[in-house]
């Protein structure tokens, strides 16, 4: 196609018992790409997301590895099926790794082995029970960053994923939490309800768990992407390893920017999106945030079918 097209990945919360199953039982380089995680956990990452309960699945440090793996078997499917490349790739916070290994910036053992000590460096920020997330909707961002600024007495609270208009998740200690979701209403939110995480993502409460995951980066080899790949910090590319480090340790304890990230693969002249893997969830976002776009998946045949027909393969 002439048009210019992207990929993104979706992140933590697009998971599902049975995801891509179907696409494992006709596409065998899904099954190898979660064999592959799975020698390197020491686990059957594959049974886990087809067999196992939602509530083993949940747990963020299954969750973590089995999203990285269904990224990069969505795109490894894709680009099987098709000489045709995108000029852009972006991944939804945890999403950014798969981006990373679809970009060749990382190796996937690699990769497995870096998600995996993040979920663990995140689990281990913050004693269970003291950490919590909302989203907060019908809200402009600068009313929900001015919510958490009043409500955050000594505790942290921040807005920390700008998803789409009208969409911010909030993050920090539980009490600082529930006061803004009791607040939220008289601010001018349409709703505000918590959700069901345990760990308070990407605010200052996971610094320690940057630090962490800096040692694992450090120790891990990282080249410049081979597709340009605009990340959750900036909305924009690294120009050197040691930027990308950083940026990646950041990325615990920063905001999500997507909606920049979404407009600047506009400006940069993207019409179409591709989301790999499973769920919806970007797709939804994008939608809300520029009805221009054309958005198409790869998350089971018939969507991979759609997306080869638009893409010209």
């Amino acid at each position: 196609m002439e048009s210019h097209w992207a990929v993104m990945f979706p992140g933590q919360g697009s998971q599902s018992v049975g995801m891509l199953g179907e696409l494992g039982s006709k596409h065998p380089i899904v099954r190898e790409t979660f064999a592959e995680a799975s020698d390197v956990l020491g686990m059957d990452l594959w049974g886990l997301c087809q067999n196992e309960p939602a509530e083993t699945l949940n747990r963020t440090e299954y969750t973590q590895p089995a999203m990285l793996a269904a990224g990069v078997a969505a795109w490894r499917v894709l680009t099987a099926a098709t000489q045709a490349r995108p000029s852009m790739l972006a991944g939804h916070s945890l999403g950014e790794y798969s981006a990373l290994v679809a970009a060749d910036a990382l190796d996937f053992p690699a990769a497995v082995g870096l998600v995996a000590e993040r979920a663990a460096a995140m689990q281990g920020a913050v004693p269970e029970g003291q950490g919590a997330m909302a989203a907060i909707l019908g809200m402009e961002d600068a009313a929900v960053v001015a919510l958490c600024a009043s409500e955050a007495g000594s505790d942290v609270l921040e807005a920390v994923n700008f998803n789409s208009p009208g969409q911010v998740v909030i993050a920090g200690s539980v009490a600082a939490v529930e006061r803004a979701i009791a607040a939220a209403p008289g601010a001018g939110a349409k709703r505000a309800l918590r959700l069901p995480v345990s760990v308070p993502s990407h605010c200052a409460l996971m610094r320690p768990a940057a630090e962490r995951l800096m040692a694992k980066l450090e120790a891990t080899e990282l080249r410049l992407p081979r597709i340009p790949l605009l990340h959750n910090v900036s909305a924009g590319t690294v120009d050197s390893t040691a930027e990308l480090r950083a940026i990646l340790a950041e990325q615990l304890f920063r905001p999500v920017r997507w909606v920049e990230t979404v407009q600047a693969m506009r400006a940069r002249a993207v019409q179409v999106l591709v989301e790999a893997g499973p769920g919806r969830v970007l797709t939804g976002l994008a939608k809300r945030i520029d009805r221009d776009l054309l958005l198409l998946e790869v998350s089971d045949e018939a969507s991979l079918t759609k997306t080869l027909d638009v893409l010209g393969a």
